[in-house]
C-alpha cells in the first residue's frame, strides 16, 4: 500500500478511535461522579445551565476523555502510518485540540479547567501516543 495513504488512513483511524474513546468516556461519566443536583447535562443549553453548579470533580471526566482519547487515536495513528509516525500523531492531537479549543468558546467552563486542557490533554497526549505506535509497530 502506498505510504500517503497508509499515512492518511493513520490519520483518518486515529481520529475515529479517538472520538468514539472520548464519547464514551463521557457517556460514563455521569456513572462514575454523578452531575450536581439539578443539572441537566443532556442539551447543549442545560450544560451551560449548568455549569454554575460545576465542581472540580465534575470536571475529571471530561479532561480524562480528553487526554485518553487524544492518546489512543495518536497511538493508532502511528502505528498504522508508514512513515513521518509522530508527524500523524501530531496532526491527530492538533484536530482534537480545534475540538477543546471551540467548547472553550462554546461553555462557560473555569478558566483553570480551559487551560489545563488545553495545555495537557491534546499535544502531550498525542505526543505520547505517538511514541506508543511507533514502538509497537516496530516489534
Amino acid at each position: 500500500m502506498n505510504n500517503t495513504i497508509k499515512n492518511v488512513l493513520g490519520v483518518v483511524a486515529g481520529a475515529i478511535l479517538g472520538g468514539l474513546v472520548n464519547g464514551g468516556i463521557i457517556s460514563i461519566s455521569s456513572k462514575i461522579i454523578p452531575p450536581p443536583e439539578g443539572a441537566i447535562l443532556t442539551t447543549m443549553e442545560g450544560l451551560k445551565a449548568s455549569m454554575s453548579l460545576m465542581e472540580p470533580k465534575h470536571f475529571i471526566m471530561p479532561f480524562l476523555a480528553h487526554a485518553i482519547g487524544t492518546l489512543l487515536g495518536a497511538a493508532l495513528g502511528a502505528y498504522i502510518a508508514a512513515k513521518h509516525k509522530m508527524q500523524v500523531s501530531l496532526i491527530i492531537g492538533f484536530l482534537f485540540f480545534l475540538g477543546g479549543f471551540s467548547m472553550v468558546f462554546s461553555l462557560p467552563s473555569p478558566f483553570w479547567f480551559n487551560a489545563l486542557d488545553l495545555i495537557f490533554a491534546y499535544f502531550p497526549m498525542a505526543w505520547i501516543g505517538g511514541m506508543i505506535g511507533s514502538k509497537l509497530s516496530k516489534s
